[in-house]
């Protein structure tokens, strides 16, 4: 499984509640040593010569989508899969690299591919987030509805709540996606990521809805946990 470093926030720059993305941050970075990536299965594609070149043209993807360089490493995936139409790694990765760029139809093409490949929901979040970007909140509800079933990892339960949240706001139903984000949720003395991702995007909405009392407890939290945490010092300021 390739990791996306969450969901990406497609409000502009400067607009009020926007969270900051590593793209703020500068651009890509120097090319650096390829990702060593084991693919067993490419053995019985294509046999053990050819899939020791193709593993290594995949780590050099791999590399290139961590070094941020997605249109260099969607190139090199396209030329890998042609070779091997059905390698579920290649179309992860390339759905993953089309949604960095925000070309969602595409993404949503390869990730569709790599859940019918893989029978996985590790993605779901990701691709309902393109489907909440294309306006299909009924698709994103879908996707949100199996990945709660299947429950693979607290942190992808929580990324794809967080984007069914945001599906239902884009509808108008603040009050509903505030149900959804708060619901069973309280803010551990120890936090890990996905715990504050979780309660940022919740403090967001009440700020959205015009509860500021919550908005105002709720970014103070995070404040506390951990002051350099996206925005949240100006946040906070910003409700005082």
């Amino acid at each position: 499984m390739w990791i996306d470093e969450g969901v990406v926030d497609r409000r502009p720059a400067g607009q009020p509640g926007r969270r900051p993305t590593k793209a703020d941050e500068g651009g890509p970075r120097g090319r650096r040593r390829p990702i060593r990536v084991e693919v067993p299965e490419l053995v019985g594609m294509v046999g053990a010569a050819k899939a020791v070149g193709l593993q290594d043209q995949l780590g050099q993807a791999a590399r290139e989508f961590s070094d941020e360089r997605y249109t260099d490493a969607r190139r090199r995936l396209r030329r890998i899969l042609e070779q091997v139409p059905d390698l579920a790694e290649g179309r992860e990765l390339i759905g993953l690299c089309q949604y960095r760029l925000g070309r969602w139809r595409d993404a949503v093409r390869e990730l569709e591919r790599f859940a019918e490949l893989t029978g996985s929901t590790e993605q779901h979040p990701v691709l309902a987030d393109c489907y909440r970007a294309l306006g299909r909140h009924a698709r994103v509800a879908d996707l949100w509805a199996q990945l709660s079933e299947d429950s693979p990892s607290p942190e992808l339960v929580t990324e794809g709540r967080i984007v069914a949240a945001g599906s239902l706001a884009d509808q108008g139903d603040l009050a509903g996606a505030i149900r959804l984000l708060a619901k069973g949720f309280r803010f551990p003395k120890a936090p890990r990521e996905h715990h504050l991702r979780r309660a940022y995007a919740l403090a967001d909405l009440y700020e959205r809805a015009g509860d500021v009392p919550q908005a105002r407890a709720l970014f103070a939290t995070l404040v506390r946990s951990d002051p350099e945490y996206l925005d949240v010092v100006e946040r906070l300021r910003a409700l005082d």
